[in-house]
């Protein structure tokens, strides 16, 4: 049951992801989760190096579609200036929101590749997908807000459990 949680793929940030390989591997989108996956969660656009990152993307053949359970507003005001599509209000877990994303990039699942800082939102909803699930670090637990921070206990047992397993190995740098 827990193995629904599992990453396909633990990286420190958006930058370790080696995005040629997933490429050649047959992958050609990416649905990426904003707050504390792209940026800090009250950092209201990119940073240069993140810029960089996106044009990185688009060089390498992948689509980039973001995929946020946060407002328009928020959302929008980062997305716009940089001409990238996405999906606000997601309510990830559910479905609904990686089959909007993929839509956009006119993917499908086996193509697909879902990025982001959470267990229970962004791997748990891509695995249910059955897309390839990455999990980066959280750029900046101290800006989360009431129901990530529920989310974040929620993952600690979840990560036990999957340790009991071996499924969760802690040297890969995990808190």
């Amino acid at each position: 049951m827990f193995e629904k949680f599992l990453p396909a793929l633990r990286v420190d940030s958006v930058f370790d992801i080696d995005l040629d390989k997933l490429y050649a591997d047959g992958y050609r989108g990416i649905i990426t989760d904003l707050d504390n996956t792209l940026v800090g969660a009250k950092v209201p656009s990119a940073t240069p190096e993140l810029t960089q990152w996106f044009e990185k993307v688009k060089q390498a053949g992948l689509k980039l579609v973001i995929v946020s359970n946060n407002n328009f507003d928020r959302v929008s005001v980062f997305a716009s200036p940089l001409n990238i599509e996405f999906v606000h209000k997601a309510r990830k877990p559910f479905g609904t929101p990686f089959h909007r994303a993929m839509q956009i990039m006119g993917l499908a699942p086996e193509q697909t590749i879902v990025v982001g800082d959470q267990l229970m939102t962004d791997v748990f909803g891509g695995n249910r997908q059955g897309l390839y699930t990455v999990l980066v670090l959280p750029i900046s637990i101290a800006d989360e807000g009431l129901g990530t921070r529920i989310n974040r206990r929620l993952e600690r047992i979840v990560r036990r459990r999957l340790g009991k397993t071996g499924l969760w190995l802690e040297e890969d740098n995990r808190k």
